[in-house]
């Protein structure tokens, strides 16, 4: 082979590996225009993900990423709630340990836990399928002003969110961040009504059938346990004094879900441990001496008590924002003594002491409601 057909040979090579680097730049650029600086999927109304979904609009967003609405042309156009994970190695790993969760419930599919469909991976986003159910308890909530939910329908919702909780510690499951955003109603239909104490309109809720979502800080027992779990506001004593924790720490946080759903307001409003337990000990009297022993939090007591000074700015915050559980119940008939009784037991500072979900859902005030389920609820009692 002469010198001139070399150096044909090693030009049409350079060349070859020139076009492929060329093509591998261009579909790594490609890729990342697929994505906003913190790893969001750019999406428009219409795109199709894996040849399967179309998406109709934004359901809502997360720090893990967004969900949308799509139809699902796999399934006759029906449709589902896509949950897409954003583009970071740390929400995919948390991502795949959700769907190992959800996959252990579609076996048993249980029925007030939401149900997933499918999953896939789409340009380094993790997909997810699910039902597509309605607005949450808290944007309920919200949209009407704060008004607190009829006891009969708390009664109702409290029964199915414990059945769900209860269906995952009997599989070894916590949850860990049970809160109202987490439970969302399968359909928010509602009727208009005249509230005369408050002198406003209300809306109540049609149906108060509900499902649990959201199992990516979902923990199997065997697992490491994080040190700290739990939304602020539902975050249950022994976390904030890392004591270590298990499944009453989801009773807990079901004990502040029920009192908010009665009151309209969350029972903990603070950002602070030292103020949150400060406002434990305003409304469920003195934190356990044998848990203040154990607890690792030691800057947060001094001499065997919670260091805090009630005449301090923070101090009279608290106490003019907190008072004694009982003096927040807004009648004293039998429903509200024994949704009372039922929080003082979800609420109980000892994990061990702590009422199970199983027991709960045989205390009286589940009990009254078993059988019923109020759709079209005209019950005005509170």
């Amino acid at each position: 082979m002469g010198k001139t057909e070399l150096y044909s040979l090693f030009k049409g090579f350079l060349d070859c590996i020139c076009l492929c680097l060329a093509r591998s730049s261009n579909e790594t650029a490609s890729d990342t225009q697929r994505d906003t600086e913190n790893g969001h999927l750019i999406y428009k109304k219409g795109d199709i993900l894996d040849d399967r979904y179309e998406i109709v609009n934004t359901l809502g967003e997360g720090t893990f990423g967004k969900v949308v609405k799509c139809l699902d042309h796999s399934r006759g156009g029906s449709q589902i709630a896509l949950k897409i994970i954003k583009n970071l190695e740390k929400y995919r790993e948390a991502a795949k340990l959700e769907i190992i969760v959800l996959e252990r419930i579609s076996e048993k599919h249980p029925r007030y836990c939401v149900q997933m469909l499918d999953w896939f991976n789409y340009y380094g986003h993790v997909c997810i399928s699910f039902e597509l159910l309605s607005l949450s308890t808290f944007d309920f909530l919200k949209e009407n002003n704060y008004l607190p939910y009829p006891i009969s329908q708390i009664r109702h919702m409290a029964q199915q969110i414990c059945r769900a909780a209860c269906f995952l510690h009997d599989n070894k499951l916590t949850h860990t961040d049970l809160k109202p955003e987490n439970i969302l109603f399968v359909n928010s239909d509602y009727t208009l009504m005249y509230n005369a104490e408050k002198k406003c309109n209300e809306r109540r809720i049609k149906d108060t059938a509900v499902r649990l979502i959201d199992f990516g800080s979902a923990t199997f027992d065997h697992e490491h346990h994080s040190a700290v779990i739990s939304t602020r506001h539902y975050r249950a004593p022994e976390v904030i004094m890392d004591l270590g924790w298990s499944h009453p720490c989801d009773v807990w946080s079901i004990g502040c879900i029920l009192f908010e759903y009665y009151e309209g307001f969350t029972l903990f409003q603070t950002h602070d441990s030292k103020e949150h337990l400060a406002m434990m000990e305003r409304i469920q009297g003195p934190i356990p001496q044998r848990m203040i022993q154990r607890s690792r939090k030691l800057k947060y007591f001094h001499c065997g008590r919670l260091d805090w000074n009630e005449c301090s700015k923070t101090g009279r915050y608290v106490k003019a924002k907190c008072k004694p559980l009982k003096k927040y119940m807004l009648s004293h008939g039998t429903e509200h003594q024994l949704f009372f009784d039922l929080l003082e037991r979800m609420l109980e500072y000892e994990p061990s002491k702590r009422i199970s979900l199983s027991s709960a859902l045989r205390h009286p005030f589940l009990l009254r409601g078993k059988s019923q389920v109020w759709r079209n609820s005209w019950d005005l009692s509170r």
